[in-house]
Parts: structure tokens; C-alpha cells; sequence
């Protein structure tokens, strides 16, 4: 007969970021157990709030399954000396499956006869394994920040304060640093008491007694129809964000949506200092008019129920004015001190010991952008745009706005350059150069954001890979790759005509005289190219085949536009063509032999047969267009130019034998195929397609 299991973990308030993590990670390692274990069950489901982790394993056996297994031992040749009897290495077998020798049979493998022991074992009871494996599955589970309490070595997320853990109604032998498991959890801190849980179905409605909601989902649910309602109620828009909502979640136990207000004096504050002081400090969710303007309300979530919550609001309202007279007070003082002054205070903060002050970044970034903007043939107007904005770009960083809101560097450099009399775009700009912030981000609009943001990134990239700081495995603390992929995100949605060698020589150039360089120029070049091939081909495989991605790579990426219409053209040459199987087959049997050739030269007075000759000609005559096609980035004109040499080159070998006696003839006809072969190579390997 089967049980359910339930084990309840019962903690000091675990911080709200660590709780999805940890539930997660009991229930993938209590599902693994049982696996291991050979536990028969119905399915773990975990449960979470801040004060506990828990797991309900339903239908969970009573016993471990039986297990029969065959295991192969030593050849026969091994197993049995010269006079027929069992070896030491067959008895020195038999005694680590525990049977008995004479119960080994033969079987041939690979034509080799082996013995093979059948080795059974009764599956034990479920009951006898529960205290063993979970207390190994506690021990085992890792966070960010551990703790130890009291005089004991051990160490987890938080203090472990009660632990409950049953087998159906049998209360399983548990003991963590002094902790007993027993039957009994705890309610909510304040309106809660103890509960009893008398079987593990009994659990989620023992402790909803108790004013605790243990499932997840059903607290996001309620939490989400109250926030709802509350809009509908009062025609607001309640502006939901993802994480906010996420951490709100683990922080409470019984979830219930109330709101307040604040001064309209503080909406002249602008809106995104009102909303991150909000998010950030009071965890409030901000409330917008239908137009997106913030109004003097907000929503917040408190953990208990719907009594007093108009003191509950006041309170609220109490610190959160404190909160915005603060970010009053930053912002009114920000805005007396000149970008002047404010950019000689970023020579006295460290960039990096071996990179300079952010007065050196930002000179450096000037020198990037203005000849970013020269490659990219800006007019003279948006030329100074660019230099302006590269010279204020990182202005704000000094503000006391920034240093309490981090997250809001460029939006307030945005702000205070428009109030202090700079251009419309180039105060925008400074809010664009950060942008993209993040997969998905927008990217910069205004061609002083675009080209102050690709120096930016690639002054912290080039920089960083100087002094030999180097992506590896998961460790990148100065999100180099993040900056990287913005970089290749801006060059194709704005189909920007620059390589990204040139970017990089930008760069390059600028930081040639940093004493402090560990790389070689072309070292470094050769690491660069490399990390960006990353960037572009996990770009390229989000829409496009792993085979068609390496082809188009093989033929090189420099050109970020070029390479991802070559990998659209190519992907839906190969899915909706269908003799485009036999052109690609005749362009690989080219690069097959055009491999052998010694010379590129073509006489074409050699060319004596008709099926050679036609090749040639056709070559001749798509070869301009072809490459005309390539340069204009029209990539599938490109690949239909190309594919019609496949007639006559399937007439070449049909009739020519490439490999001749003579040898002209024979180098003649393989430069031929060499020559084809560097024009097919430049779209794609096509030999790296997989039919």
C-alpha cells in the first residue's frame, strides 16, 4: 500500500531572493533520492513561504523495488585457468557481486565469451531509508550565504527551528542540530499558532487554519486578483513588475493588497525617481492613469489579514514620505552642481587600478566615438552630438541621486543635462549610451546614444581583455558578455555599415598606449574575434539550425548584418527547396577537390572540353553579380546566383575527369574548382550542412 510523504523544514525568515532557488532545489534533490532509492511514488511537489521549505511526495511505496541485474566479469580466457577451474580473478569476482561461482553463465560479446554474474536484491522497506535520506538530502543542499547557529558545525540557509516529517501518519526518526522532527508546524508569526499535521494530504489546509498559504501559486494567484481588483475598483493601472512581484511573494505568508497616498508636491519629482524609490526601498507597487503618469498612490502587500489596515496604510505612508523628501532633497541638490565640476570629481573615482580613473574611461570613450562616428560617415552636426555626449556621458555617476539609486545612471544624467541647457539629443543620449541594458532591452534611437554606447562597451570590453580579464565558464563580474551581445544587438537592428573588426580596431587604437597591456595586439585580436564568434552564433541559433549556424561562421562573421541574412537565406534554402540538396552537393564536391589544387591561376586556353568550358563561362558570368549581391548584403539573391552553377557543374563531373594525366590540364581543371570553391566559401561551408 502506498503513503504520501510530507517533509516541512521550518526556518528563521529566509531572504525572499533565495526561497524559489531552495524549494526548487529540495524538490529536484528529494525526486532524485527516490530515484535512487527506488522509491515507487505519484510526483514531489514543493511548497515555500519565508519561514519554510517543504516537499508532499504522493503514493510513495512501501517498500524499494526488487532489482535483478546481470553483471559482466572477466572474458572466459581470464576466468578460467589451464585445468578448467575459476581463476583468482573469477572468485575475486564472484565475491564482490556475492553469488557463488557456479552460478556465472557465458555470453558472447564482440565474439569474446565473458562470464556474467546475476546478482538480486529484496527491496527494503520505505519506512527504514526516510531518516538516512533526509537528513542527506538537508546536508546536501547549497545556497548563496549559509549560516551556522549555535556551537554546531553545520550550515544552511537559515536556522533550522522546527523540521515535520511523516510517512503517511508515522512520524519519521529525524534529529538536525538538535531539532527533532515531529507532526507539529507553526502558523503565521502573529495570527497563527501551531498546527498538527495528522497525514502529509492534511498539510496545506492544517496550516491555512493557521493563516499560512504554503502554495505558491495559490499565494501569486491571490496576491494578483487582489491588485486586480483594486485597479478595476479605482480605474488605476497598477504597474506589476516581475521581480518586484517575485520578492513580495517570499515575503509573505498570508498575502492581503491595501494602499496609500502620498503628497502630489513630489510628482514634480521625476517619475522614475518616484518608482524606484517605491520599488526599491518600500517594495510598493506604483500607480499609473491610463496615459502612464504616475499618480500619488501606491499598492503595497502586507503579510496578514484585512484588519486595521488603515493604520496599516498610515504607517506605509509615514516612511514613504520620509523616503521621497530624501530623494527631494538629492534631487534639488543635484541640480546646483555644474557637469563641469561634477566631471572633474570622476578623475578622483577608480575605474580600475590598471585602466584609470572614469575621467580616463570617458576620455577614452570620446576618442572611440568620434572615430566610430567617422567609419560610420555622421554629419558634422551629428558628430559634435557625439563628442558632447561622450564628454558628459557619465556626469551623473557623481550625483547623489545615483549614489543612493544606481540603477538610475543615465536616466537622471538624461534629466540634469536637459535642465542645465544641453541638446535635446544629446541629453538623451545619455540616457541611450547605457542601453541595451539587458537582453531584450531597446537600443539606442539617437545616433549620439548608438555610437557612445558601442564605445562604451567596447572600451570596457577591450580594456578588460587587455589586463587579462577574460570571460571563463560562469565568472564574468564585469558582464562583458552582456555588453558584447549589446553591441553585435545594435550593429544588426541598425544594420550600422562598420565590421566588427573595425570596432575593435577603434579601441584598439585608443588603448595602444596603456602601459599595463598583457596581450599582443594581434593576441588580443584573435581573443576578441573568438568571444564575439560566441555572441553572434548564440544569436544565430535562437531561429536557425546548429548545421546551417556553422556554415555560415565557417565563412566568417565579421559582418554581423551579413551573417545573419546569410543564415536566413541559407535556412530557408534547406527547408523549403527541395532539389537545393543537390546544388549544395555539387558545390561540396568542388570544395572536395578544389582542396587538392597547388595553383589559382586559370588559362582558359586549356579548357578544351565543352562541359569544362560551360562551367567556366558560367562561373564567369555570376561571379560579378555574385559578389556585387554579397557586398549589398542581399544574401538570398546571393544564394540563387550561386545555386545556378549547379547544372553545369554537375555537367563537369559527369563528363571531365578532373585528376588528368597531364599536368596542366590536371592543375587547370582544380584552380577552376578552387576558384568556384572561394566564391561558394565566402557565403557558406556547405559542407557542414547535415541532410
Amino acid at each position: 500500500m502506498a503513503k504520501d510523504i510530507l517533509f516541512e523544514i521550518g526556518l528563521e525568515e529566509i531572504p525572499a531572493r533565495f526561497i524559489r532557488a531552495a524549494m526548487e532545489q529540495l524538490q529536484d534533490r528529494t525526486t532524485k533520492w527516490l530515484e535512487a532509492s527506488r522509491i515507487a511514488h505519484q510526483g514531489v511537489t514543493a511548497y515555500a513561504t519565508p519561514r519554510r521549505l517543504a516537499v508532499v511526495v504522493k503514493g510513495a511505496a512501501e517498500k524499494q523495488e526488487d532489482i535483478s541485474e546481470e553483471v559482466k566479469g572477466p572474458s572466459r580466457k581470464i576466468a578460467l585457468d589451464a585445468s578448467g577451474a575459476w581463476s583468482k580473478a573469477a572468485l575475486g569476482f564472484a565475491r564482490s557481486q556475492g553469488v557463488d561461482p557456479e552460478q556465472f553463465t557465458f555470453k558472447e560479446l564482440a565474439g569474446v565469451e565473458y562470464i556474467y554474474a546475476t546478482r538480486s536484491s529484496a527491496g527494503v522497506e520505505t519506512s527504514s531509508l526516510l531518516s538516512e535520506g533526509l537528513s542527506g538530502i538537508v546536508s546536501a543542499m547549497t545556497f548563496p550565504k549559509n549560516m551556522r547557529w549555535g556551537a554546531y558545525d553545520f550550515k544552511f540557509v537559515r536556522p533550522i527551528r522546527w523540521m515535520v516529517a511523516l510517512f503517511g501518519q508515522e512520524i519519521i526518526e529525524l534529529e538536525i542540530t538538535g531539532v527533532k522532527a515531529g507532526n507539529v508546524s507553526r502558523g503565521h508569526r502573529f495570527l497563527g499558532k501551531e498546527a498538527v499535521i495528522t497525514e502529509p494530504a492534511a498539510y496545506i489546509e492544517s496550516l491555512r487554519a493557521q493563516h499560512v498559504l504554503v502554495d505558491v501559486k495559490e499565494r501569486e494567484a491571490l496576491i494578483l486578483e487582489q491588485i486586480n481588483k483594486l485597479a478595476s475598483d479605482k480605474n488605476w493601472t497598477i504597474a506589476i513588475k516581475e521581480d518586484l512581484l517575485e520578492e513580495v511573494l517570499f515575503l509573505v505568508e498570508t498575502p492581503t493588497v491595501l494602499f496609500g497616498t502620498f503628497d502630489e508636491s513630489f510628482l514634480n519629482i521625476p517619475q522614475d525617481v518616484l518608482i524606484t524609490s517605491m520599488r526599491e526601498h518600500q517594495r510598493y507597487f506604483p500607480v499609473l492613469d491610463a496615459a502612464g503618469k504616475l499618480l500619488p498612490f501606491f499598492v503595497t502587500v502586507r503579510n496578514g489579514n484585512a484588519e486595521s489596515l488603515d493604520v496599516i496604510a498610515k504607517g506605509n505612508e509615514k516612511v514613504l514620505r520620509a523616503r521621497l523628501s530624501d530623494a527631494k532633497f538629492f534631487y534639488e541638490e543635484d541640480q546646483k552642481l555644474p557637469i563641469d565640476v561634477a566631471l572633474a570629481k570622476l578623475e578622483n573615482i577608480v575605474y580600475h587600478e590598471e585602466l584609470g580613473s572614469i575621467g580616463d574611461k570617458v576620455r577614452r570613450i570620446r576618442q572611440i566615438a568620434d572615430r566610430l562616428a567617422g567609419k560610420l560617415e555622421l554629419s558634422a552636426a551629428a558628430r559634435a552630438e557625439v563628442s558632447r555626449t561622450a564628454d558628459i556621458c557619465k556626469f551623473d555617476l557623481v550625483t547623489q541621486m545615483v549614489y543612493e539609486f544606481p540603477e538610475l545612471q543615465g536616466t537622471m544624467g538624461e534629466d540634469y543635462a536637459r535642465k542645465a541647457g544641453e541638446p535635446e539629443t544629446v541629453a538623451k543620449a545619455i540616457f541611450e549610451h547605457y542601453q541595451p541594458r539587458s537582453a531584450g532591452d531597446a537600443v539606442p534611437s539617437t545616433e549620439a546614444g548608438l555610437v557612445v554606447s558601442l564605445a562604451d562597451k567596447i572600451d570596457t570590453i577591450v580594456g578588460c581583455f587587455s589586463i587579462g580579464i577574460i570571460p571563463t565558464g560562469s565568472q564574468d563580474p564585469y558582464a562583458l558578455r552582456r555588453q558584447a551581445a549589446g553591441i553585435v544587438q545594435m550593429v544588426l537592428e541598425h544594420e550600422l555599415p562598420v565590421t566588427l573588426q573595425e570596432i575593435f580596431e577603434a579601441a584598439m587604437e585608443v588603448h595602444e598606449n596603456t602601459k599595463s597591456v598583457k596581450h599582443s595586439g594581434e593576441e588580443l585580436r584573435i581573443n576578441l574575434y573568438e568571444f564575439f564568434g560566441l555572441r553572434v552564433k548564440r544569436l544565430l541559433s535562437d531561429n536557425v539550425r546548429y548545421d546551417v549556424v556553422d556554415a555560415v561562421i565557417a565563412a566568417g562573421f565579421d559582418d554581423v548584418v551579413d551573417v545573419v541574412g546569410r543564415s536566413r537565406a541559407l535556412m530557408e534554402a534547406v527547408t523549403a527547396t527541395a532539389d537545393f540538396k543537390i546544388a549544395v552537393d555539387s558545390l561540396t564536391r568542388v570544395s572536395n577537390l578544389a582542396a587538392k589544387a597547388s595553383a589559382t591561376a586559370i588559362d582558359p586556353s586549356l579548357l578544351k572540353e565543352e562541359a569544362e568550358l560551360k562551367l567556366y563561362e558560367t562561373w564567369q558570368a555570376i561571379h560579378t553579380p555574385y559578389l556585387e549581391a554579397l557586398t549589398a548584403r542581399n544574401a538570398a539573391e546571393a544564394l540563387a546566383i550561386l545555386s545556378g552553377l549547379k547544372d553545369a557543374v554537375t555537367g563537369f563531373f559527369d563528363s571531365v575527369m578532373v585528376m588528368a594525366e597531364d599536368e596542366q590540364i590536371r592543375a587547370n581543371r582544380l584552380a577552376l574548382l578552387a576558384g568556384i570553391d572561394g566564391d561558394s566559401k565566402a557565403f557558406a561551408d556547405f559542407g557542414k550542412l547535415v541532410w
